[in-house]
């Protein structure tokens, strides 16, 4: 039987009940700290969403300024490329931002519906998380591309080859994922919705003028105008009323609240499953860079050998003429595919043509340009003379 000599006494603070407490105020300390990024997120959320014209100015001017600021590339290409790079990935913060206010929002009316862009890529955006995932990752390696193959640069030529690589190798693997997920129904390029302006709050000045609960306003006699494209939402129903045309505009008017045959098709019907000879087209346009990319790296000379420039063009123009040309081709393929054809012109840029052909054309239209322009025009011969992801789709 123990007595309460057996008992360990301490002559000191008891370690059991120090260990106990200091897990205490470890934990809630990392409550509190988990609590307070969650309040200044949702802060931040909010001040975005309440300023989304202006955070775009703002954004739209510092991305300008990455463009234009004259010796960019050659005496700080990889702080400059940060900012720009930076820009870019707060500016989807915000469309992700954005767009989560927007899908609180009632429906659009039909005199403001959405393209058919908008509705096929929301649809598949908000129906499948992998989509949305996969969509993101392609984005974001789209913003930080060149920032990675400057790095790899300051390595050497092999270790900026081996970037350029892997990086092509996971936009084409993201690519062919979203075409399994879509299935098997062609890119439509940009891959995630692009930012919508929400309306803004009305000001106090505003408030001022809104009707009571009758439907009437207080001072003016007119309800309460919400909308920036100059509806007016009824106080008591909440139903837009839109304004009217000028009388030479009446025609195009009535022809902008007809409904076609996009309009009432479903999102997933805005672009057709490909098939066959399609499908080969498709694969084929994904895998083109990378097939350019892996010619270039195993070229000797990178700058004047043919073969790769010539492999990756003749890639894309199989893939043109193996798309499907039927009748049955949507409005948005034929929009993308469109988009598509203005691209290959970055191909006069690239490789062996840009070295032979193109450089000497541009180095006469810069010797004819005032100093500034023919300053900022000198870097960016810099940039794709020396950078795969400067012209790469």
């Amino acid at each position: 039987m123990s007595t309460a000599a057996d008992v360990p006494r301490f002559k000191g603070p008891n370690p059991i009940i120090q260990s106990m407490s200091a897990t205490k105020r470890s934990t809630t300390s990392t409550d509190v700290k988990s609590t307070m990024s969650t309040n200044w997120l949702g802060a931040y959320g909010n001040f975005i969403t309440k300023n989304n014209h202006q955070v775009s100015q703002i954004e739209s001017t510092l991305r300008s300024l990455t463009y234009i600021i004259p010796g960019r590339f050659r005496d700080a290409e990889i702080a400059s490329e940060s900012i720009h790079s930076g820009v870019q990935l707060l500016s989807l913060y915000h469309d992700t931002l954005l767009f989560r206010a927007s899908s609180k929002l009632s429906q659009p009316s039909l005199a403001n519906a959405p393209s058919p862009h908008k509705r096929y890529i929301r649809f598949w955006f908000l129906k499948s998380p992998l989509y949305r995932r996969v969509a993101y990752l392609l984005q974001i390696v789209n913003y930080v591309e060149l920032l990675i193959e400057m790095a790899a640069k300051r390595r050497g030529e092999r270790m900026r080859w081996r970037a350029v690589i892997i990086i092509e190798a996971i936009k084409a693997f993201c690519k062919l994922l979203l075409l399994r997920i879509t299935k098997s129904r062609p890119l439509i390029t940009p891959v995630l919705p692009e930012r919508e302006p929400l309306p803004e709050a009305p000001t106090d000045e505003e408030s001022a003028f809104q009707g009571d609960d009758s439907g009437y306003a207080s001072a003016s006699g007119s309800p309460q105008q919400s909308s920036p494209d100059g509806e007016w939402t009824m106080p008591r129903t909440g139903m837009s009323l839109p304004t009217l045309p000028s009388p030479g505009d009446i025609s195009s008017y009535l022809l902008s609240r007809v409904l076609t045959a996009d309009d009432i098709k479903p999102a997933a019907k805005l672009v057709n499953q490909l098939q066959g000879s399609a499908q080969v087209a498709e694969i084929l346009h994904i895998l083109s860079p990378l097939a350019f990319a892996v010619a270039m790296a195993r070229s000797k000379d990178k700058r004047k050998a043919w073969a790769p420039w010539v492999l990756g063009l003749a890639i894309e123009l199989v893939a043109r003429q193996l798309r499907d040309r039927s009748l049955r081709t949507t409005p948005l393929e034929r929009e993308e595919w469109s988009r598509r054809g203005w691209a290959l012109g970055w191909w006069m840029m690239r490789g062996a043509f840009y070295e032979n052909i193109t450089k000497s054309m541009v180095e006469g239209v810069r010797k004819r340009m005032p100093s500034l322009i023919g300053g900022i025009l000198e870097d960016y011969e810099y940039l794709w003379e020396n950078y795969h992801f400067s012209t790469s789709p």
